[in-house]
C-alpha cells in the first residue's frame, strides 16, 4: 500500500504517537521534551491530497521535559503562559505528496501568534491491528524559531550565547486510527 491509497477519516492515537521537541540548552547540550495531552483528526485523500484536512490541539500545560522545575517555567508567562493560552493548535492548509512523503503546511498557533509551518511527514505504513483497527503511520521533523511565536524569554551566558536556543526541532511520530465511514 502506498500513500496514495490512504483515504478516510482518522483520529490520532495519543498512546502510540509522540509530539516532541528538541532545543539546545546553555549552548552545549540538547534538551528533549514532549506534550503528553493532545488530540487530532484528519480527513485524508492520498490520491487527491488537496482535499485533505487536519486539525491538532495540544494542551500546552502537558509539556514534559523530565524536570518539574523546567516544566513549571515552560508553562509560566515566560513561555507558554498556559493560564491565558491553554492550547497550541495546528490546522493544515496545504497537502502535497512527493513519493512516500506528504508535506503538510498549516497554521500553527502558540499563545496569540499564528504562523505557517511545514512538516514533511514520511508515510510509514498501514496495518490492521489485533483489535480490527486500520492504522496509518507518519513521522517527520521540522525546525521553527520560538521567537516567531512570541517565546522570547532567555538569559545571557557569561561565556557568550544564551541559555535556550531560538531554533527548536519539532519531531512527530504519528499513529492514527481510521474511523467508520
Amino acid at each position: 500500500m502506498s500513500i496514495t491509497d490512504v483515504k478516510g477519516t482518522y483520529v490520532l492515537d495519543p498512546s502510540h504517537s509522540s509530539l516532541s521537541f528538541i532545543t539546545r540548552h546553555a549552548m552545549v547540550t540538547k534538551v528533549r521534551g514532549s506534550f503528553e495531552d493532545f488530540e487530532g483528526k484528519a480527513t485524508v485523500d492520498g490520491a487527491n491530497p488537496e482535499g485533505s484536512e487536519l486539525a491538532v490541539t495540544i494542551k500546552a500545560g502537558s509539556v514534559n521535559t523530565r524536570s518539574a522545575d523546567r516544566d513549571a517555567h515552560l508553562t509560566s508567562p515566560d513561555f507558554f503562559d498556559v493560564e491565558k493560552y491553554p492550547t497550541i493548535t495546528f490546522v493544515g492548509t496545504d497537502f502535497a505528496v512527493e513519493g512516500d512523503t506528504v508535506n503538510v503546511t498549516g497554521d500553527m498557533t502558540i499563545k496569540d501568534v499564528t504562523k505557517p509551518v511545514t512538516f514533511p511527514l514520511e508515510y510509514t505504513g498501514t496495518a490492521k491491528d489485533p483489535f480490527g483497527n486500520i492504522r496509518v503511520g507518519f513521522e517527520g521533523a521540522t525546525q521553527v524559531l520560538r521567537s516567531d511565536f512570541g517565546l522570547t524569554w532567555n538569559a545571557a551566558l557569561e561565556t557568550g550565547g544564551f541559555l535556550v536556543s531560538d531554533k527548536i526541532t519539532l519531531e512527530l511520530e504519528l499513529s492514527a486510527i481510521q474511523q467508520a465511514a
